[in-house]
């Protein structure tokens, strides 16, 4: 899995993050002041639903997914780095349009300052996935003590800001999972989650780029990865208007990574 390196926004996202860094100590202790919230989160077509406050997620395998839970011809959707209020609403309305249900991998400090964002994906059926508090990606270079602050107050600020359901998931920025990091967010109920086809359209190559890369690289595995913050995302918009529709003529159903 390719790193994403270079993209200035990111170094706006951790200098907001400083002060929960410098919190850490604090914040990463929130389980014990509030009880964790266990995330019953309902299968494509259906609203997820946090459950009882207090109940103990279960722990999942370290191993880092990239099935779908719809088989060999199912695909994933997966949209990283917001959510964002210019381009998540226009994001969600494509995938309304288009019946498909995807996983929504949040930064910490995007989901805490938008709550309204995280409340709307979770009310489309659409699934969490933490993607830590400040998309460093060079998570695997830190200490366990800097990655578990990461992990477990992104997942704090992804809870609170969706009303109680807590993310299913648990992508590494760049890629940059660790033993460690892996093993912390699966006894958190995060499964480790990969990708298989990078649309590189961060990079903004242009919506006939983006597209074409999913119908090359769709044989290489079922998890594509797109981008909702960052930039302009008005290519990736375009992209799947055109490529859901394309997958959905393939042969492929749209569902869920594995858990």
């Amino acid at each position: 899995m390719a790193r994403h390196g270079g993209r200035g926004w990111y170094g706006r996202v951790l200098a907001a993050a400083v002060g929960v860094t410098a919190m850490a100590a604090v914040t990463s202790v929130w389980t014990a002041q509030a009880g964790p919230v266990n995330g019953g989160q309902a299968g494509a077509g259906a609203s997820a639903r946090p459950s009882a406050a207090g109940s103990v997620p279960g722990r999942v395998s370290v191993d880092i997914a990239h099935a779908s839970d719809h088989g060999a011809r199912g695909v994933n959707i997966t949209i990283d780095d917001g959510p964002d209020p210019d381009w998540t609403p226009q994001v969600l309305q494509v995938l309304r349009e288009n019946g498909v249900k995807a996983t929504f991998c949040m930064v910490g400090t995007q989901a805490q300052a938008h709550p309204d964002l995280v409340k709307a994906v979770v009310a489309d059926g659409h699934r969490l996935c933490d993607h830590t508090v400040s998309h460093d990606t060079t998570m695997d270079t830190k200490p366990d003590a800097y990655q578990s602050q990461q992990i477990l107050d992104a997942e704090r600020m992804i809870t609170e800001a969706s009303g109680g359901v807590r993310p299913l998931y648990y992508r590494a920025p760049g890629g940059a999972f660790t033993p460690y990091s892996r093993d912390l967010a699966a006894s958190r109920g995060m499964r480790p989650l990969g990708w298989n086809v990078d649309t590189k359209d961060f990079e903004r190559p242009g919506a006939a780029a983006i597209v074409a890369t999913v119908e090359k690289e769709v044989s290489n595995g079922p998890t594509i990865l797109f981008h909702d913050a960052g930039g302009d995302r008005s290519q990736t918009v375009a992209a799947l208007r055109e490529v859901l529709p394309w997958l959905r003529e393939q042969g492929y159903s749209f569902g869920f990574p594995v858990r």
